[in-house]
């Protein structure tokens, strides 16, 4: 499987931004569907967006269209996800999820999971 770590979460206010990275360990990243996924305190981990192998097609839950981006860099083994107008809902760990099948964008099944970054948002 392939190995993911995620970075860039912290501490931001209200209305702000971060943008979050997920560096992939296996060189057959380019082959991988790709996702967001949080988990807020007292919540169930969520699907927040995912991304085909090409990145031509994209997925945003509702709670995140129009405020988050989810990108890839096929040629760094890197996917992003730019986030803003941060709301204090969105306080959640965020992992970031692979899997070799292209239905995953729209299925949410992802097999392989990094071990998540916190973003916290402040009111």
């Amino acid at each position: 499987q392939v190995q993911l770590v995620e970075s860039g979460g912290g501490l931001v206010q209200a209305g702000g931004s971060l943008r979050l990275s997920c560096t992939a360990s296996e060189p057959t990243f380019s082959s991988s569907a790709m996702g967001w996924f949080r988990q807020g305190p007292g919540k169930e981990r969520e699907f927040v967006a995912a991304i085909s192998r090409t990145g031509l097609a994209k997925n945003y839950a509702d709670s995140v269209k129009g405020r988050f981006t989810i990108s890839r860099d096929n040629a760094k083994n890197m996917m992003y996800l730019q986030m803003i107008s941060l709301k204090s809902e969105d306080t959640a760990v965020y992992y970031c999820a692979a899997d070799r099948n292209p239905s995953a964008i729209a299925t949410q099944d992802f097999g392989s999971w990094g071990q998540g970054t916190q973003v916290t948002v402040s009111s």
